[in-house]
Formats: C-alpha cells, structure tokens, sequence
C-alpha cells in the first residue's frame, strides 16, 4: 500500500529540500558556473534526507509518545497503527543508506571532506527525535533546520558547481534556512500541548508561542530582506527584488497562525507556509535567471 509512505515521507515539508539547491544553481547560473550534474545529485540527496528525517521523525516520535491520539496535527502513520513500527524503522535506515550512497557521487565534484557533510546530514537526521540527545526534543531542532536545509544545503550545493564559497551563497543559505525553520515553527507552535507532555522541549514550549510567532515573523522578514541585500552588494542581482512580491501573502500566513486553533487551521497554515516557501524561492531563482537577459 504506497500512500501511507507517501503521506510518512510529507510532502508538504519537501520544499525545505528542494529550494536550497534551486537557489545555489540559481546563484551559480546567474556567476556562469553552473553543474546540472552534481546540482542533480545534491537534489537527490537533499530529498533523501529530509524523506529519511521524516520517517525517524515518524518512529521515534511514536516511540517516545509525543504522537498520540490528542495531537491535531496531519496523521502520523506509526502513531495511527497504519505502519508497523520495524517497517518505519527498516524503512529510515534503507533511505538513509541510499542518501548517503548518492552524496558519494558528490565527491568527485568537491573532495573527501563532503563525507563529513553527508556522514553528519545522516546522524543528524536521525539525532533530530533519536538517540540519547534527540535534537528536536532539548530545543535544537530550529538550530538543526537552519543550517542543513539552508546555510549547509545552499554552500555546498554552490560549491560543487563552482569550487568555492561566495557571501551571496552565504546569504542566500541565510534565507532558505529562514523560512524552512519557519516550517518546524509551524509544527511546534501547535504540538506545543501534546510536546509538553511527552517532555519534547521545543523552543515554542520552552518560550511559549507569543516568542514562537515572533520568531516566525522575523525569519519571514529576514528571508524577504535578502535578495535587497544582494541588489546592493551586486546591481546586477536586482530582478531577484521580485521575491517581494509573495511578503504580503506571508504576512497573511503569520496572522493566520496567531488565530490558529484546529487541526485544518493549523494544516493550512502548514501548506502556507510550505507554498510561500516555494513561491519565494521561484521567484529569486528567476530573477536571477532574468537577470543574465537583461
């Protein structure tokens, strides 16, 4: 039966994967460095780890009961007793061996060092609600997003088509990794009651959501701000100034969340954020692309 698997591997979150590596081919396209096959692998390898993340997220959550019957987020399948416990298991090591088989592929592009980079994306992805210091349940989780789904992600992406780092690389790691943490807001700010009572102590549970919202917010405007601050380091990068055009339809996701109470409010707001996610980064992407034409 294959969409319980699809509904475990989320789908909705797969956009915190795919955008970092859109914005480094973007960046390397707009410089003239741009590698369609190792952008491909690190597009593989990014979906692998976050499907992976997902499915340990699925296990060890239920494991530990921080999935229960009183949480209002989206189904989760071993929680429902739709997916066996052993087959999410099984099924999170056969997605984590296969991401790591295919970062392999990156080396000839970027040197042995990106074994590390692979080798930590993986203990990571598990370390996020496993082992004996789960990330995501000491508060680390936004930590954790914001550096392998943005500033990780959109470096090392860039750096296999082009064999160095650049400040608007950097920067552009700065924003995915914004609004993908945003996505993990979304999911703490309203598992917050049934996070308190399996001893998940998230950010939001730590500092409550008025601090989360913010935290929201910020990252929203922070992640908008970048491609104004590209136009200034580089004239030539101002089409990607078109990316403004999704600020207001954020900010109505953010008021959206603040009267957030249900499960479909809270689902949507999820899809929301998601969808904004994307539509930034298709509209920075091709800004950039346009910006070559003009």
């Amino acid at each position: 039966m294959l969409n319980p698997w699809i509904q475990a591997a989320r789908p909705k979150t797969l956009p915190a994967a795919v955008a970092p590596v859109l914005m480094a081919t973007a960046i390397a396209w707009s410089d003239g460095t741009v590698a369609y096959v190792p952008a491909t692998i690190c597009l593989l390898f990014a979906l692998l780890i976050q499907i992976g993340t997902n499915f340990a997220n699925d296990y060890f959550d239920f494991i530990k009961g921080a999935d229960t019957a009183a949480r209002i987020g989206p189904t989760r399948m071993v929680a429902a007793g739709i997916i066996k416990p052993v087959a999410m298991r099984n099924a999170m090591a056969a997605v984590f061996a296969t991401a790591f088989v295919v970062g392999c592929g990156l080396l000839p592009y970027g040197g042995w060092w990106l074994l590390t980079v692979g080798i930590a994306s993986v203990i990571c992805g598990i370390a996020y609600t496993g082992g004996p210091y789960p990330l995501g349940y000491h508060g680390w989780g936004d930590v954790f997003v914001f550096i392998f789904f943005g500033l990780v992600a959109v470096c090392v992406t860039y750096y296999v088509q082009a064999g160095h780092f650049t400040l608007m690389t950097l920067l552009g790691g700065l924003a995915t990794g914004a609004l993908a943490t945003n996505i993990l807001v979304v999911n703490n700010y309203r598992d917050m009651a049934t996070d308190v009572v399996a001893g998940k102590r998230t950010l939001a549970v730590r500092f409550g959501r008025r601090v989360a919202a913010r935290q929201y917010l910020a990252q929203l405007l922070i992640a908008q701000a970048v491609p104004l601050v590209w136009t200034l380091l580089d004239s030539r990068a101002w089409p990607s100034v078109l990316a403004l055009a999704v600020l207001p339809r954020g900010l109505a996701v953010y008021r959206k969340l603040l009267a957030a109470t249900g499960r479909e409010a809270f689902n949507e707001v999820l899809a929301g954020t998601a969808l904004h996610y994307v539509l930034f980064t298709v509209l920075v992407c091709s800004g950039l692309v346009l910006a070559q034409w003009l």
